[in-house]
């Protein structure tokens, strides 16, 4: 293909998984997927590769395109199927994370697939919101490996049922899933309109011709980078169970245009549920490596080829069943960004910026009102890194989340609950030649008794600075005045007040 040609393929993918992602957003129910965008939207070729994704959640789409091969293939797919599958050890991240796959037939050939990423605030757990701090997957909530919720367009309505029957708000959740069911409808119309223009002969070189390219350009940008051996750790500050100050180590090994990443000194896998499925970690893998490409690399599975991924069975990052996982999605991928741009920083400083405020600072909370149930979850922003020529932002969310805030007429309007202060935590952000960004206040005041669950990191060690500069503030949970646990779950009463600071980011260059 010519280039102007491979750029309309490359963006009329990209807009097949932007129109499914508005269609999900505006037919959901709930304000986690209506409001805070927590969803992602990706297109994959009919060995399950993927082609084209939009700009969503980064940990939802790298572990779709690190682990969707081995959720497609096993099945038997006719027109009109849909599966739904949120087990993290069978492809999934963890377990509000719900996944929808369809295929995608020209006649009757199989062409690719068309799949979204949702998180759900109830999937089953019996702590409000499904972030529970739990020591094993089955405390989590439902597991559902990869089964048939669709069969040729016709609902299966007892794998709906039995998902159903497992949570808490089942209206809210039926119509979440027929969002998403929707969602994947409009995408796979889309797609079939594109190859029955192109004819699928022609699709199926362009799809080629598109991950040639991306290859193309990752193999150009690992050349700037210098060959060697890179290390860097940093520590989690605990596992919501007792133990702490947990390792997560990488050594980056670039050669001639290829990397691996090997994390076989990282600890072992907890009893707390920090642990990552491997498609976690490839996902802030890949993730740091796409954000050194340029900015017109086609995501696609072409881009990710020249990067090798080495995690011990067992380790957090290669947890086994049946270890928790709740956090090891939010919280520890987070952190496998950070050491692996720590590591790099040591190959081109000028091009890293300092550690981000590294946490999604989770809050999942919910309870009973007016003889209802109801679920809520949200992530709360923090300070960016400084970098060689710019300051860090303040408030945003970074790396491996793209949500956005809920707002706080929509949060006061559904629940219990009133936001008594939403403003910047000034000056946390590190000293530099270019400071770190601040983090966030977040105060809420519950209105009804309320069942909370904090899983926050940098509590303990705090977002580093590079090149002399300092780091961020770490971030503070507290409860009506009192310090709270990074990780920990508690009930609260009418009245209270729940404030969580977030950290701020890491200061660059040393102050003139």
């Amino acid at each position: 293909m010519n280039p102007i040609d491979l750029a309309i393929f490359s963006s009329r993918l990209n807009a097949v998984c932007e129109e499914m992602g508005a269609v999900l957003q505006h037919a959901a129910f709930s304000p986690n997927i209506r409001d805070r965008l927590d969803f992602s939207c990706a297109v994959f070729d009919r060995q399950g590769a993927m082609v084209a994704q939009a700009a969503h959640i980064p940990v939802h789409l790298g572990s779709m395109a690190y682990a969707m091969r081995d959720i497609v293939q096993p099945i038997h797919w006719q027109a009109g199927d849909m599966i739904v599958v949120n087990d993290p050890y069978l492809g999934g991240t963890h377990l509000p994370d719900v996944t929808l796959i369809a295929p995608v037939f020209n006649t009757a050939r199989l062409c690719g697939f068309v799949a979204n990423r949702a998180h759900h605030a109830d999937i089953g757990s019996q702590s409000p919101g499904s972030m529970p701090i739990a020591s094993s997957l089955e405390e989590e909530g439902i597991v559902i490996s990869p089964r048939h919720l669709l069969r040729r367009g016709v609902w299966d309505d007892d794998c709906l049922q039995w998902i159903l029957a497992g949570l808490h708000n089942s209206d809210s959740a039926r119509g979440d899933f027929a969002a998403q069911a929707s969602a994947n409808r409009v995408g796979v119309e889309r797609l079939q309109i594109i190859i029955q223009a192109m004819g699928i002969n022609y699709f199926q070189q362009a799809v080629g011709a598109l991950n040639d390219y991306a290859q193309r350009l990752a193999h150009a940008t690992l050349a700037t980078l210098p060959n060697g051996d890179y290390r860097f750790s940093d520590l989690m500050d605990d596992d919501g169970v007792g133990h702490t100050d947990l390792a997560i180590a990488v050594t980056v090994r670039v050669r001639d245009q290829e990397v691996d990443v090997d994390f076989s000194d990282t600890c072992s896998q907890v009893a707390g549920n920090i642990n990552c499925p491997l498609a976690v970690a490839a996902a802030a893998v890949y993730y740091v490596f796409r954000c050194l490409m340029p900015a017109y690399t086609p995501a696609c599975a072409g881009s990710f080829a020249p990067i090798r991924i080495t995690a011990p069975r067992g380790c957090l990052l290669n947890a086994q069943r049946p270890a928790a996982v709740a956090a090891g999605n939010v919280e520890t991928s987070t952190r496998v960004v950070d050491v692996l741009l720590g590591a790099l920083a040591q190959a081109i400083p000028e091009r890293i910026p300092a550690a981000s405020h590294g946490s999604m600072n989770n809050i999942a909370i919910g309870g009973y009102y007016q003889g209802k149930p109801w679920d809520y979850y949200e992530t709360i922003g923090g300070g960016m890194g400084g970098g060689v020529l710019y300051p860090g932002q303040s408030g945003v969310q970074t790396h491996m989340t793209n949500t956005r805030n809920t707002p706080v007429e929509v949060l006061e309007l559904h629940y219990p609950l009133r936001v008594r202060r939403y403003a910047l935590r000034k000056n946390s952000g590190g000293d530099g030649a270019h400071r770190g960004g601040d983090g966030i206040i977040r105060e809420f005041e519950f209105l009804a008794p309320t069942t909370v669950t904090l899983l926050t990191e940098r509590r303990r060690h705090a977002p580093w600075g590079l090149q002399g500069g300092a780091p961020g503030k770490v971030g503070v949970n507290r409860l009506n005045q009192q310090l709270l646990a990074s990780k920990v779950s508690l009930q609260v009463n009418p009245g209270d007040r729940l404030t969580v600071e977030t950290p701020g980011g890491g200061g660059y260059g040393k102050k003139a």
